[in-house]
């Protein structure tokens, strides 16, 4: 017997011999692991899995940069600091400094946020920032909450604790969530180097000495299993030293030996993780005092504030044993303080799929910003690539899955305060297009957000069709008045409106048409986290089936990024089955002919939504299962099971990695059915064996075995 599919383990998995086989904690505790390798439909029964939905996969985002959302308090613009702006970090006039946005103007306009169908909020860092950082014409302020010097404290610009908890428990009793946006890569600048160079200089051509003098690998005691080597005044690449008036809480933050002390980063090789980030103070996260102070911090928070979950921040530039510590720890503190499905995101600037999946795997994290749907969505939406960029994007999921996780969980966006809006996108992508088309680009391009797997995310004023002239400052224009120049000078799509007055226009097209697609989802959860099957990737047509497991009722997503309408013939899992148009409005029904397929006209630039009139049909014959497994066992590898037919099927895999237990890999609900077991630093010659077990719409079950050896077959 099996759990609820939305059951998610107490235990994450990690990777290599001693944990590359996952619990399969979803399963009674009763379940005998020899039971797994049984042959028959008994034992298959009792493996066969529903692929997990977690707690948090239906979610609807809205992330605020708090400085430039809502100002509730002027009295706290300065943060309570005098003098002029380079030392109070204020001035609105300069797109690089506090505006005056804060904790109790956000609160003040919850119920906007809310309108927009958004059941959770996501707040840029809030704890006390370094005010400025830089010189002359590079002076800049932390008003973007990345430049940490206090942890334990809001940044009084934004306001105080209590204004914290306040949003926290306003939000709740609106039914929203609320989430942090939290760093462990880096703090505020506060370290120089006595040699006054900063190049980044490699660990090899400058190892790491301990205090006699002797060269050694911080890796080798990053897993916690050997006391990190004491050090002394030599131990670094460059010499640190603090600079005066820059203190940092908790206060084993002002120990220079605590960073990785190697200078910047160039963004490539081992710099990505060593590297001071822009000049701000890389923290040696291979250190258990670092990691184990992280934790402390961040535990604080969870409890006192009560926060849902964490956006963090920067976690490629992170190395992976921190993650394996610090997620899992957050976690069960977390479910310990009452709060039992705390959900952590982290963000891995990348559109490679499986390079990012690693922090939602290896790393244990639960998900990961899905930079690669963006770069899709853009390709997709703005520059008129063809269906076949969505196409290559989801056939790439099922490197998310494993045991207690997969890619239905993955924040979605389509721009943010990084990279830049969609709106500028859609702008620089079409030059000359008519506010009409730009308007209708930037609706088509969240109708592919809010219909296709994962949760959406909606960056601030997005919805009001902010549009700016780039990333980075560029991207963060306020919600209230501007009073910075290039800010007043920006177009907004949709609109006559511009940064000259606040923009809260419950009106705006954009913003009705965000509310319309998220109440259209949550009236029909199957299109927020229902198995998503590829049905056609035609030229500009996309279109795709949506099916919860347990409701088993199908429905049919076209898309259309062409300038005239499009007829498409979508296969469906059902002949002769009406299917009624439900967005974007309703209307008459269609019937899928004798080979299932239903016809459907798809307006330019946009999408139709189709929900068929009764359940799936049992398949005509029962399920049957095979293996395959990579010509060499190593690294990720990809087992890959085919099952015949083209019905509603989901296979489970699970492995025996030498004499250790069966361990479930995870649920594949879509074609093809695979999984991508992490066997990294398992010795060759190790024998791996391996059970896939298909279960079809009616709950009939089949497996299929195969054996391979680690480094070969």
């Amino acid at each position: 017997m099996v759990r609820s599919p939305r059951c998610r383990p107490a235990v994450r998995r990690g990777t290599a011999l001693a944990t590359a086989a996952v619990v399969a904690s979803c399963l009674v505790p009763a379940l005998a692991p020899a039971a797994l390798a049984a042959p028959g439909a008994p034992a298959d029964r009792l493996l066969a899995r529903t692929a997990v939905r977690p707690a948090l996969s239906r979610e609807r985002f809205y992330f605020v940069m708090t400085d430039r959302f809502a100002n509730g308090d002027r009295r706290n613009d300065t943060g309570g600091l005098s003098g002029d702006r380079l030392a109070t970090g204020h001035d609105p006039t300069d797109i690089g400094f506090y505006h005056g946005g804060d904790l109790a103007g956000l609160i003040s306009r919850l119920d906007y946020i809310k309108g927009l169908g958004t059941t959770a909020v996501w707040i840029t860092p809030v704890f006390r920032n370094r005010p400025v950082q830089g010189e002359g014409a590079n002076a800049s302020a932390g008003y973007h909450g990345y430049w940490i010097t206090d942890f334990t404290r809001i940044d009084p610009h934004l306001g105080t604790d209590e204004d914290m908890r306040r949003l926290v428990r306003e939000a709740h009793r609106r039914g929203m969530k609320v989430f942090f946006d939290v760093i462990t890569n880096h703090t505020a600048d506060g370290i120089d180097y006595a040699e006054k160079q900063y190049a980044y200089r490699a660990k090899a051509d400058h190892p790491y000495r301990d205090a006699a003098g002797r060269p050694f690998d911080d890796r080798d005691h990053a897993r916690g299993g050997r006391p990190f080597p004491e050090l002394g005044p030599a131990s670094f690449p460059y010499t640190p030293v603090p600079i005066e008036g820059v203190t940092k809480n908790p206060s084993w933050l002002n120990d220079v030996r605590m960073y990785h002390n190697r200078g910047d980063s160039t963004w490539e090789g081992e710099s990505n993780e060593y590297g001071d980030f822009a000049g701000l103070d890389d923290l040696w996260t291979e250190r258990p005092e670092v990691v184990r102070g992280m934790i402390d911090i961040y535990r604080t928070w969870v409890r006192g504030a009560g926060v849902d979950g964490f956006r963090i921040d920067t976690v490629k530039h992170v190395n992976m044993e921190f993650w394996q510590r610090f997620a899992p720890e957050m976690r069960a503190f977390a479910r310990r303080v009452g709060t039992e499905d705390f959900f952590m995101f982290g963000e891995a600037y990348s559109d490679d799929p499986s390079f990012i999946s690693r922090y939602s795997t290896a790393g244990r994290m639960d998900a990961v910003l899905d930079f690669p749907f963006q770069s899709a969505a853009r390709a997709y939406a703005s520059q008129g690539a063809g269906a076949e960029v969505l196409s290559r994007l989801y056939r790439a999921d099922d490197v998310y899955t494993d045991a207690d996780s997969n890619a239905y969980s993955l924040p979605t966006f389509l721009g943010n305060h990084d990279m830049g809006r969609i709106g500028y996108f859609l702008k620089q992508d079409n030059p000359g297009a008519s506010d009409a088309e730009l308007l209708r680009r930037d609706l088509f391009a969240h109708e592919l957000m809010y219909l296709t797997r994962g949760q959406p995310v909606v960056y601030y004023g997005d919805e009001q069709g902010f549009t700016g002239r780039g990333g980075d400052k560029a991207a963060r224009a306020p919600m209230f008045a501007a009073k910075a120049a290039q800010y007043l000078a920006d177009d907004l799509i949709g609109t006559d409106a511009t940064h000259a007055r606040a923009n809260f226009d419950t009106g705006h097209p954009l913003y009705r048409g965000i509310r319309t697609l998220a109440d259209l989802t949550a009236r029909h959860p199957a299109l927020r986290d229902g198995a998503q099957i590829e049905r056609l990737a035609q030229g500009g047509v996309y279109a795709f089936s949506r099916i919860d497991a347990r409701d088993q009722v199908e429905y049919v997503v076209a898309l259309n990024n062409g300038a005239a309408p499009q007829r498409a013939a979508v296969p469906t899992y059902s002949a002769g089955m009406a299917f009624t148009p439900i967005y974007p409005k309703p209307g008459a029904r269609a019937t899928s002919d004798s080979g299932g397929r239903l016809t459907v006209t798809v307006p330019a630039r946009s999408a139709v939504v189709y929900r068929a009139a009764g359940r799936l049909a049992a398949p005509a014959a029962r399920p049957s299962v095979s293996l395959r497994l990579p010509a060499a066992l190593g690294g990720r590898a990809e087992i890959a099971a085919a099952v015949p037919g083209d019905g509603f099927d989901q296979v489970t895999f699970a492995a025996k990695v030498g004499g250790g237990p069966w361990r479930v890999l995870g649920t594949d609900d879509a074609r093809p059915f695979r999984v991508f077991h992490d066997l990294a630093g398992v010795p060759a010659g190790t024998p791996v064996a391996y059970k896939a077990v298909v279960r079809d719409s009616a709950g009939r079950t089949a497996s299929a075995q195969a054996r391979g050896t680690v480094g070969g077959r």
